[in-house]
């Protein structure tokens, strides 16, 4: 029971769901709200019904929302045959849902795949000032003090966590700090207010949750301290470089990058946890207890039918589109810690998936095949979400925990590489803008700890070697840094990329760097093509007849040579994905969705205004 704890309490859910008229019918059992409120006991079993909303893991069964590799694909990272998935046009017919479970059969509230975020729907919001007011009910008659606290930080870590959701996908929004009444017309219809202000908000909801929750509920877990600071250090990095770029708000930016520091370093000195894991297992391990890496887990079981199916589409089998391009697989690190451009390693230019294999960041291999796969879009799959069992199938019968929906490999919800990522960008930023510098011990205690892991038998066995630790001393300057990013950052930038393969992280980077522009396949046109292959000797089963004036290759100088049953020998470059074209042009007002016409009618038939996002 204790590692299932994240998909529990389906029952609370719908008991306190989000429609007052509901709480006031009569219950048909002993179990409501005007006895509920009564034991610390309760109002665990009423926090964990959050649990499947904001730590989704491999999500379950088919669901796919917030799940590394099937819902997080869309951002530069990756590219598809055909047409490239595209922003959004024009503001939609309605954007708004109320419910709290996902009703595709996920285990999430409904989202926004390409902004990587939940819809218009406070229903969530609605939910932690209910838990907030509940508690407080209680503080005299039931809980000590030390209890209050502690669970009134927990209501108020789900209510930040959840604005913070919301701003990063709308912008401005507006911010409910109690439970709302269907009569309060002006407080149900009130317009978005200044992102500014709600973060301001959610800012003294962390701080007072870095103060108050318990370093332990008992069972590891269960929501504490540190499981909380990983996520204020993510939504804290988010918010203050967004005030940074976007905003030009200095005072805020390091406002919000100052608590990100504080609350990774409460997880970084804790002595609770460390780089002791390859990185192959962090995400294909069927048990993640115990890893030292992992701050918080969810742990999945066939025999409770707790199941996902992340992993049978890392198994080589199943078709994976889009997939990884040129772009992402030039930005990986040489095991020389430096560029490839720079790199002095032999063959460290050469583009097909074998060298780079061999010459690049562990990473690389854990994350990837190190062959050509018919299977990926781009030739290049990725088989980080399975263990090395599990790929050796390929060709046969899968076992379940391979196959269809039915995987169980244990999914990392927080670990300890964001933490220290988080950390080390945002002591950086506050660098540039006047801080305390940026230290060796602080390189050391972050990146190079990253990539000082163990590598695993597979690994070693292959002859792939650690990547030389960064020095400041020695910074590289990549030729294909931006220059507008300092050095540091740009290799700090470079690190998340590397180990973020899939997870949550690419497009909301860019997005609060202001470089949605990568997206832009015009200027970037390594984000349309594959890595270098040789057809003849790498994937010879293509050269055939159904092939012909389909199967293309970029050569080194910019030509493309087209398959025409006869040129074999020609067909060598790098692979360009099957009828590719870039995506819809798009400008900046993406950064930000719009809200639906049907709500902004809906408040105009109330006599109120909302406002539509910018540029919208």
């Amino acid at each position: 029971m204790k590692k299932n704890i994240i998909t529990l309490i389906a029952a609370v859910t719908l008991l306190f769901c989000s429609c007052d008229d509901f709480l006031d019918r009569p219950t048909l059992t002993t179990m409501n709200d005007g006895n509920y409120w009564t034991s610390e006991n309760n109002l665990r079993l009423f926090a964990n019904g959050f649990y499947s909303n904001y730590f989704v893991g491999y999500n379950s069964t088919w669901g796919v929302n917030y799940a590394p590799l099937r819902g997080y694909y869309f951002c530069d990272d990756f590219t598809s045959t055909g047409k490239q998935i595209s922003f959004e046009t024009q503001a939609p017919e309605s954007r708004a849902s109320a419910d709290e479970i996902d009703p595709g059969g996920g285990s999430s509230s409904s989202w926004l795949t390409t902004y990587a975020g939940p819809t218009w729907n406070f229903s969530w919001v609605r939910k932690s000032n209910l838990f907030l007011e509940r508690i407080e009910a209680m503080k005299s008659k039931y809980l000590t003090e030390s209890a209050y606290q502690h669970w009134s930080a927990v209501a108020r870590f789900f209510r930040g966590y959840e604005y913070s959701r919301l701003v990063s996908v709308f912008g401005d929004v507006p911010y409910y700090d109690k439970v709302i009444g269907d009569a309060e017309l002006d407080q149900l219809y009130k317009d978005r207010e200044s992102r500014t202000l709600v973060m301001d908000k959610v800012y003294d909801d962390f701080a007072y949750v870095l103060d108050n929750m318990r370093l332990s509920d008992g069972n590891v877990q269960y929501l504490n301290r540190y499981i909380a600071a990983g996520f204020i250090s993510r939504f804290m990095l988010f918010e203050g470089t967004w005030q940074k770029y976007h905003l030009n708000n200095q005072e805020k930016a390091k406002k919000y990058l100052e608590l990100a520091v504080r609350a990774a370093g409460i997880v970084m000195t804790s002595g609770n946890y460390a780089f002791t894991s390859d990185f192959r297992s962090l995400f294909g391990s069927q048990d993640l207890a115990g890893n030292k890496e992992v701050i918080m887990y969810r742990h999945y079981d066939a025999a409770l039918g707790i199941t996902h199916h992340v992993a049978s589409y890392s198994n080589l089998t199943e078709s994976q589109s889009p997939a990884p391009n040129l772009k992402l697989a030039k930005a990986f690190i040489c095991y020389d810690g430096k560029p490839y451009k720079l790199s002095s390693i032999v063959n460290a230019d050469k583009l097909d998936i074998k060298n780079i294999v061999a010459t690049r960041d562990p990473r690389f291999e854990a994350t990837f095949w190190d062959a050509p796969m018919r299977e990926s879009a781009t030739l290049l799959y990725a088989c980080k979400f399975i263990d090395r069992t599990g790929v050796t199938y390929y060709g046969k019968t899968y076992p379940p925990q391979y196959g269809s929906n039915t995987n169980t490999n244990d999914a990392p919800v927080m670990r300890l590489a964001e933490v220290v990522l988080n950390w080390i960008e945002a002591k950086a930023e506050l660098a540039l803008m006047g801080g305390t510098a940026v230290t060796q011990a602080d390189i050391d205690a972050s990146i190079n700890a990253i990539r000082n892991r163990p590598l695993d038998a597979t690994a070693t066995a292959k002859g792939i070697k650690k990547t030389a630790p960064l020095s400041l001393a020695a910074l590289p300057d990549d030729p294909d840094r931006d220059a507008d990013v300092p050095p540091l950052l740009w290799e700090i930038r470079r690190e998340r990329r590397m180990e973020f393969v899939y997870e949550h992280t690419r497009l909301m980077d860019i997005k609060r760097w202001k470089k949605i522009s990568y997206m832009d396949g015009a200027l970037n046109p390594d984000n349309l093509l594959g890595l270098w292959i040789n057809f003849q000797t790498e994937l010879p089963a293509w050269l055939v007849p159904e092939k012909v004036s389909k199967l293309k290759v970029k050569k080194a100088d910019g030509s493309i040579v087209t398959y025409n049953g006869s040129n074999a020998a020609d067909m060598v470059g790098y692979y360009i994905p099957e009828n590719i074209s870039d995506r819809d042009p798009f400008t900046n007002r993406v950064y930000l969705a719009p809200v639906g016409n049907t709500q902004i009618n809906q408040y105009k038939d109330k006599g109120y205004t909302l406002t539509q996002t910018p540029g919208w």
